[in-house]
């Protein structure tokens, strides 16, 4: 328990360090005693209409995705399983390659609105869900309802690449753009949205810690403490649309951040136990997202490399070391 509590304290005191440093770096350098001087207007502009959001958003999204990662590897009882994997993300792309599709025949100014590639995003992935939930009344085992998931991600891939096919080179370059993810995109309008909707999945994950915990030891089990698998599975779908589809419309898909989490809380807090877990992958993911967002802002000032680089360079070699040590 006192190991727990120390864990905690540090990755909060973690978090909060990475917080401040993600406002005081970027193309300007900006200095501490900015943050309580507000007598440099462009300081202030700077950290409180951009800098803030950014790092709020790495925290949340970089919390619901491993949140997310987290409860599908327990419906799954699979390792290598993450929130993109039921077609979420895919879904989002396809709403977003539609939508830029579209330039030709919409305003300019309507096709790179915000709102209207986040609408899109979020009209992909809903639809997605809704024919997963669809499936899952059918479906009565994980891993098919697993792989129905994935086999739809991949055809909803394929339309997407089809559309590539046929769209201009601007719309194009705006989707790949989408692809990269960005922290940078999510404004004090975009967040009243984002986060209620991140804290009712959150808040439904809670809920379902009994539920989980029982998953873990099969869905037999489970279903002799009088846990309704049927219910539970539609809830852990729901709330994992909820915390992966809201910050995938917002700021694109961030790739590997939902496989990689989980794996480290549990090997942190030596646990697999919902309630140590759940709060573990949601600050564990807030700070590696900082980081890779800290990590964006290397290359000379005028550049910045995308978030998805950064955390597949991360989330990729904790894939290869899963699989070796399961292979051991």
């Amino acid at each position: 328990m006192k190991r727990n509590v120390l864990l905690f304290t540090l990755l909060i005191a973690a978090c909060l360090m990475l917080f401040v440093v993600d406002m005081l770096v970027g193309s300007i350098s900006i200095p501490f005693s900015a943050l309580f001087d507000k007598s440099n207007s462009t300081y202030q502009e700077i950290l409180f209409n951009f800098r803030l959001p950014k790092a709020i958003t790495a925290v949340v999204t970089g919390g619901a995705v491993s949140l997310a990662g987290l409860i599908m590897q327990t419906l799954f009882r699979n390792p290598l399983a993450e929130p993109y994997v039921l077609g979420v993300s895919s879904g989002a792309g396809l709403g977003v390659a539609l939508f830029l599709m579209a330039s030709s025949c919409l305003p300019l100014a309507l096709t790179q609105s915000g709102w209207g590639l986040v609408l899109a995003a979020a009209t992909g992935a809903t639809v997605v869900l809704l024919l997963v939930l669809a499936v899952s009344f059918k479906v009565r085992h994980a891993v098919s309802l697993l792989i129905v998931g994935i086999m739809l991600g991949h055809i909803v891939s394929s339309l997407i690449t089809i559309l590539q096919n046929y769209t201009n080179p601007d719309a194009l370059k705006l989707y790949i753009m989408w692809t990269f993810g960005s922290l940078s995109a999510v404004t004090w309008v975009y967040m009243k949205v984002m986060l209620p909707v991140v804290a009712a999945g959150t808040v439904l994950v809670l809920m379902l810690q009994k539920s989980l915990n029982g998953l873990l030891l099969g869905e037999q089990y489970a279903q002799g403490l009088g846990i309704s698998i049927l219910r539970t599975r539609i809830l852990i779908i729901v709330a994992s649309a909820l915390l992966a589809g809201a910050t995938t419309a917002f700021t694109g898909p961030i790739a590997f951040i939902g496989i990689a989490i989980p794996h480290l809380a549990r090997g942190l807090f030596r646990t697999s136990n919902h309630r140590i877990t759940i709060p573990a992958s949601l600050v564990c993911g807030g700070v590696l997202l900082l980081l890779c967002d800290l990590a964006t802002q290397i290359p000379p000032q005028g550049y910045t490399l995308p978030v998805n680089a950064i955390s597949a360079l991360v989330g990729a070699p904790t894939i290869i070391w899963i699989i070796f040590k399961n292979k051991k």
